[in-house]
């Protein structure tokens, strides 16, 4: 039970990293971000990363709060499946 429900946050964190992915890859297209898949997407995805941009401020016109909001997320991932298995290995 406590793999299957790891298994799907799991699943649930690799595919809002993939959303963050699909959002900048939006911004290398003009006026991707406000066709209506790019606003449904930001609005899932700006509150996750706005933290992450007022830690850390653009360089020019480059922005890594993206790339730490993904690093991040992976280990999250580590984190649940760490937790998973301290849970399964005391039951």
């Amino acid at each position: 039970m406590v793999e299957t429900i790891a298994g799907v946050v799991q699943q649930l964190i690799q595919i809002y990293y993939y959303l963050i992915i699909g959002y900048i890859l939006l911004s290398w297209f003009p006026n991707a971000r406000e066709s209506s898949i790019g606003q449904v997407i930001g609005r899932l995805v700006e509150p996750y990363l706005s933290p992450f941009r007022k830690i850390i401020p653009p360089l020019g016109m480059i922005d890594l709060s993206p790339i730490v909001a993904l690093m991040s997320l992976h280990f999250a991932q580590y984190g649940v499946r760490a937790v998973a298995n301290m849970l399964a290995g005391s039951f």
